[in-house]
């Protein structure tokens, strides 16, 4: 399985490499062919591309992945698959745990809505 990978990094190196110099010629281009005209601003060279493509990805995106979303549809399959191993105590259980106002698990006679 090891020497698998290592026969593919190089490739998955490349590919990242060839995606990144082609999403800056996409910047380049898309700056060069719209804002000249529309804000009157100067065109830029495939490095100022590279650069703006970096600066955006620090100030919008960060680097910590898709993780910080909550992992999405993993997440969701994880609870699918405890929940459906439970039982309708443990079900109970967890509703209760997981209490909202507006929710449709909310069955409490106690709680009083808020106003």
């Amino acid at each position: 399985m090891t020497h698998h990978w290592k026969r593919k990094a190089p490739l998955f190196i490349l590919a990242i490499a060839a995606g990144i110099l082609v999403f800056t010629g996409i910047i380049m281009l898309l700056w060069n062919a719209i804002l000249p005209a529309v804000l009157h601003v100067g065109a830029i060279s495939f490095w100022q591309a590279m650069g703006i493509l970096a600066l955006s990805k620090i100030l919008f995106g960060g680097f910590r992945g898709r993780r910080h979303f909550g992992g999405g549809w993993q997440w969701k399959r994880q609870m699918y698959v405890k929940w459906q191993n439970m039982t309708d105590e443990e079900r109970e259980k967890m509703k209760d745990q997981f209490q909202c106002y507006g929710r449709r698990w909310q069955q409490h006679d106690n709680v009083k809505p808020a106003v």
